[in-house]
C-alpha cells in the first residue's frame, strides 16, 4: 500500500512497508551466504597444513584434479548452496520447507565434518581416517540428495542449484574412496 501525497505542482508517493520484507530477505540472503562461508573457511583452516604434507605424497586416483580447482569450485558451489536455501526459506511458510531447511543445516554439517575428518584425521591417526571420512562423505551424498528431492516441491530452481553441489561431492566421494584404497 502506498500513500499519495501532493504538494502544489509534484505528486510523490511516500514507500509502503513492502520494502521492510524485501529488507529481510536481503539479509537472509547474507546470512545464508556467510554461514556457507563460514563453513569454507572452516574447511580451508582445517586443510592447509595438509594439502602440502600427506595429501601431497599420497597416492592418488588417476581424476584427481590439480589442487587449485578445489578453491573456485568450492566458491561457487557454496554460492549456490547459499542461494538455494534462500530460495526456501523465501517460501517458508509451505509446510516441507522446515524438514528442507533441517536437511540444508544437516548437510552443511556433515560438509564442515568431513573435512577435518579426512585432512587432519590422516594426520593424527592414518589411513583408518580416510575410511571414516568415506563413511561421513558417503552420509553427505545421501542428505544432499534427500535435500535435493525435498526442495523440489518447494522449490525447483532451489534444487536445481543443488546439483552440481550432489555432482562434485559424489566425484569427491571417488577420490575419497580411491585415496583410502591406495593408501591402505
Amino acid at each position: 500500500m502506498s500513500y499519495s501525497t501532493t504538494v502544489p505542482g509534484e505528486s510523490f508517493s511516500l514507500p509502503s512497508r513492502r520494502r521492510r520484507p524485501e529488507a529481510r530477505s536481503i539479509i537472509a540472503l547474507v546470512l545464508f551466504l556467510l554461514i556457507s562461508y563460514a563453513v569454507a573457511a572452516f574447511g580451508v583452516v582445517t586443510t592447509i597444513s595438509n594439502v602440502d604434507g600427506w595429501y601431497a605424497d599420497a597416492m592418488k586416483v588417476a581424476w584427481s584434479p590439480p589442487n587449485w580447482v578445489f578453491g573456485p569450485t568450492w566458491t561457487l558451489l557454496y554460492t549456490m548452496m547459499s542461494v538455494s536455501a534462500w530460495l526456501i526459506w523465501r517460501k517458508r511458510r509451505f509446510e516441507y520447507v522446515r524438514p528442507a531447511l533441517a536437511l540444508y543445516v544437516a548437510q552443511l554439517f556433515l560438509n564442515s565434518v568431513w573435512t577435518p575428518v579426512f585432512f587432519a584425521g590422516y594426520g593424527l591417526i592414518g589411513v583408518p581416517a580416510l575410511w571414516v571420512g568415506l563413511a561421513v562423505i558417503l552420509l553427505l551424498d545421501i542428505c544432499v540428495l534427500a535435500c535435493i528431492i525435498t526442495f523440489w516441491p518447494v522449490s525447483r530452481a532451489a534444487a536445481v542449484l543443488l546439483m552440481p553441489y550432489l555432482a562434485w561431492i559424489v566425484f569427491a566421494t571417488t577420490l575419497n574412496f580411491g585415496l583410502a584404497f591406495l593408501n591402505s
